[in-house]
Formats: structure tokens, C-alpha cells, sequence
């Protein structure tokens, strides 16, 4: 991975123009991005952990804290809020056990509130892992987390 950093840095104008693309890359492989190894992708970008933590934080996609194997991103935009995005942040608390910011205790399902994912013609809607789903309903929901419970 080390090397694919440095891979990355070396294509950019300048080593931390590749910090994104780094931390990416540090997520998909652990799932989230620790402070050792941010500390390490930092230094070989040639940056400060600070900094580079500044970028981390910056993006919503980006996790600094583990999170469960599917992250349900739940927008909570204008239009969301007013298609019922409520009625479905609460199903979904009931249903998992868990508030916004949490995870299951099986680890299966990390539940976050995110801004707006431009999806606002099908409010409300949410992110699944990589997966846009907007028209979201409970029955939907149920059905979902039916799904991601049995998906490793």
C-alpha cells in the first residue's frame, strides 16, 4: 500500500495533491482510516498528520472511526426532511437499536446523517455503501436491512 501512496504523490504536481486518493485508498483496505495510519500516509506525502487530518474530516466519505461492514448514509437535506426523511431516521433507529453515528451490535450496519446527496427528485434518499437509493419507505427500509444483514 505504501508503495501506491508514493505511486499516487509521484503523479501530482505536488505529494499531497494524492491525499485524497490516499486515505481512499487506506479506507477501502481497512475500512476506515486510524491515526497511525494517518500519521503514516502523512509522512509519506510529506504533510502533517494535522493537515492531512483536516482533509479526512473535511470529506463526509471519508470515516475516522470504524464503522460497521454497510454504512447507511441518510440525507438530511431540505427536501428530504420534507418527504419524510423523520419518519424514516426513526424507523430505522427502532429497527437497528442504534441513534445516528452508531453501529449495530453486530457490526453490520453504521447509521449516519449526511448533507444532501442530490438525489432531491426521489426524497428522501440515502446512501448504502456505494449505492444511491432515493423513494426511500419503511417497507423499503425493512427490506434492505434484511438484505445487508445477510451480505457480509
Amino acid at each position: 500500500m505504501r508503495a501506491e501512496i508514493l505511486a499516487l504523490a509521484a503523479q501530482e504536481l505536488h505529494p499531497r495533491g494524492a491525499s485524497v486518493a490516499a486515505l481512499r485508498l487506506v479506507q477501502a483496505h481497512f475500512g476506515w482510516v486510524s491515526t497511525a495510519h494517518l500519521r503514516e500516509v502523512a509522512d509519506l506525502l510529506g504533510m502533517s498528520a494535522d493537515d492531512l487530518d483536516g482533509v479526512a474530516t473535511y470529506f463526509n466519505l471519508l470515516f475516522r472511526r470504524p464503522v460497521g461492514r454497510h454504512v447507511i448514509m441518510l440525507c438530511d437535506s431540505v427536501s428530504c426532511w420534507i418527504m419524510g426523511r423523520e419518519t424514516l431516521c426513526a424507523h430505522l433507529c427502532r429497527k437497528l437499536g442504534i441513534r445516528p453515528g452508531e453501529t449495530t451490535a453486530d457490526n453490520a450496519i453504521t447509521l449516519l446523517p449526511t448533507v444532501c446527496i442530490g438525489h432531491c427528485d426521489h426524497a428522501p434518499a440515502m446512501l448504502v455503501d456505494n449505492t444511491l437509493h432515493g423513494d426511500v419507505t419503511p417497507a423499503s427500509l425493512d427490506h434492505l436491512i434484511a438484505t445487508l444483514r445477510d451480505t457480509p
